[in-house]
């Protein structure tokens, strides 16, 4: 019996150990001309800003943090359909009342409400402009010849923070709009095969749009020291690795 008590609070103190190592993300403080902005890495694509008193949740999913214990929502970005990015039951989670959810129309086959932005379409969001920039592959395609994330179905989202202006790229390729993007100060850029690039392209998009700060993200198992030797020599551009596997 005494065994089986140690058994049980040995079990117990683990799992307290794991949920409490899920939940202890790296954040970084950004100044911007109203205030801070920290962004919170939470996993993969999942971010959270925090700024200006709103909480801005980009492509939430139960796999990478409890959300339970993570703070509610005042917007929340889905960047496109597939469910490393798309989780309706966390959104129902963190969503209150008045957030307001920005999706594709993709997204709107697995959840309902929230607001559909499509490729291009800019708006105002609880006193923030989101511009919508389209997210499609080029070359990475399955074996039927269809391409991993078709053009027209999926964003990334162009956020303006005061006088900072970030870019979270969704799963893309380095397209033509990406690489047209102007006074870009922190851009989220994903950096895996087959679904989205390869280190060169990240760097090739990075040198045609040139962010102040660039953080590899979605990066699965690809070797991120790759970017930052492929941008070394490119002084307007600090690359960051943080913890976003």
């Amino acid at each position: 019996m005494r065994k089986l008590s140690y058994l049980a609070i040995g079990l117990m103190i683990g799992f307290i150990l794991t949920a409490t190592a899920q939940q202890d993300f790296e954040e970084d403080i950004i100044k911007t001309s109203n205030g801070d902005l920290k962004i919170t890495f939470i996993g993969h694509g999942t971010l959270m800003f925090t700024f200006g008193g709103k909480v801005i949740h980009v492509d939430p999913v139960g796999r990478y943090a409890d959300y339970t214990t993570m703070p509610k929502a005042d917007i929340i970005l889905v960047t496109h359909e597939h469910g490393d990015h798309l989780d309706s039951k966390v959104i129902d989670i963190i969503r209150k009342e008045k957030t307001d959810l920005v999706l594709t129309e993709k997204c709107t086959q697995k959840i309902e409400g929230g607001t559909i932005m499509k490729n291009g379409d800019v708006k105002t969001i609880q006193g923030l402009k989101i511009e919508a920039v389209p997210a499609y592959n080029i070359v990475h395609k399955r074996e039927s010849g269809e391409p991993f994330h078709p053009e027209g179905h999926g964003n990334g989202y162009v956020i303006t923070f005061a006088d900072k202006i970030v870019y979270v790229a969704g799963d893309t390729e380095n397209t033509p709009e990406m690489k047209a993007l102007k006074d870009i100060y922190i851009a989220f850029l994903p950096m895996n095969l087959p679904y989205t690039m390869t280190p060169e392209m990240v760097a090739d998009a990075a040198k045609a749009f040139k962010p102040k700060i660039l953080y590899p993200y979605h990066y699965g198992r690809t070797d991120t020291s790759k970017i930052v030797e492929l941008l070394k020599d490119i002084k307007e551009i600090e690359v960051r690795i943080r913890k976003l596997s």
